[in-house]
């Protein structure tokens, strides 16, 4: 472009003290201007077409890193869920284990409960048993007994 314009000045120099000098010769001067200006205008587009390739390619590498990442953290939410689903299945278990020793306890603890209580009867009725045997022992040998 540069040497175009040296071009030019000199032909315009020219054409004032050159009393033959032929106009077709800028013409044909403004023709390479416009032919280097189309030159740079599809040297722009392409290097225009070229930048945008690569932002869509660094906009595909930032989408699929970020895919990427995303993955990762669902496969770490998954495992972190199915951990969480077994410690949670445990202590459910430990619980109902826990709940069905205290239940079988329970139990034991009733039926120790109503061995004592019939013992304690037995005990209170043969004891009611023997004082009434006294009592009538006493009765039949006329014997008073001292209270």
């Amino acid at each position: 472009m540069e040497a175009l314009m040296i071009q030019f000045t000199f032909l315009s120099d020219q054409s004032l003290s050159d009393k033959n000098f032929d106009p077709s010769t800028i013409e044909d001067l403004l023709k390479l201007f416009e032919i280097e200006a189309y030159k740079s205008w599809a040297a722009m587009e392409l290097e225009q077409e070229k930048q945008v390739k690569e932002a869509q390619d660094s906009l595909q590498a930032a989408e699929d890193y970020l895919d990427s990442a995303m993955e990762s953290a669902m496969q770490e939410f998954r495992q972190f869920e199915e951990e969480m689903e077994l410690m949670s299945k445990a202590e459910l278990k430990s619980l109902i284990d826990t709940a069905e020793s205290a239940r079988k306890m329970g139990r034991l603890m009733e039926k120790a409960a109503n061995i004592a209580s019939k013992r304690y009867i037995e005990a209170a009725l043969n004891s009611a048993t023997a004082s009434m045997k006294s009592a009538w022992k006493g009765i039949s040998t006329n014997k008073v007994h001292p209270f």
